[in-house]
């Protein structure tokens, strides 16, 4: 079985409802729904309910591939909004020590289907006001989000092969419009409904 993880009931739903033809308006955080043989979690915003409901799918769940979708912010010029981008690397963006032994990087199989590829930070304490204090992993990555690196980590733990794509929706220092947001979740969508099986059947 495929699985597809979201951070948020925005991200999840243009999918949603795009698998269940209309019918369902809503999704919820922390909840499964299997769409064939696919099976969903939104997990809430952030690296804990991250790592706890993924944790939960995997336990519950035989789950061959996991899929992270949704969206993220460019840290640089290089990604346009509403780019669709394959993470190869997942960094763990809230560890201060650069010493420590355990080095919190993890590469990615790249994904079918994406012309762009790029490193993604995952950080829960960020501060867009000081852009010339970027952290050493912002600088050297591509783009930034919340809940990325504890769902491979999580996933590797398991032995589970994983997937990470992500919308861009904004980027560092400007705003983030709800219309350039809808329009990224719904690439996602149709990315996924396009593409999704492929990770299923080739992990």
């Amino acid at each position: 079985m495929l699985g597809i993880v979201f951070a948020t009931p925005e991200e999840a739903l243009p999918f949603v409802k795009q698998q269940t033809g209309g019918r369902l308006d809503t999704v919820e955080e922390g909840q499964h729904m299997e769409l064939g043989d696919v099976l969903v979690l939104v997990t809430g915003p952030g690296k804990i309910k991250a790592t706890l409901g993924t944790e939960r799918m995997l336990q519950q769940h035989d789950v061959d591939v996991l899929l992270h979708a949704g969206g993220a912010t460019a840290l640089g010029e290089g990604l346009e909004d509403g780019a669709l981008v394959g993470a190869t690397f997942v960094l763990e963006g809230d560890r201060v020590a650069l010493d420590d032994p355990a080095y919190p990087r993890m590469p990615l199989d790249a994904l079918s289907g994406l012309s762009l590829e790029g490193t993604l930070v995952s950080q829960d304490h960020t501060d867009d006001e000081e852009l010339e204090e970027r952290s050493y992993w912002e600088r050297i990555a591509d783009m930034r989000d919340g809940t990325g690196y504890a769902v491979a980590y999580v996933a590797a733990q398991h032995g589970i092969p994983c997937h990470i794509v992500k919308g861009i929706t904004d980027r560092v220092g400007s705003d983030l419009t709800s219309s350039t947001q809808r329009e990224t979740y719904d690439a996602l969508a149709a990315f996924l409904g396009e593409h999704g099986t492929e990770y299923e059947t080739n992990p």
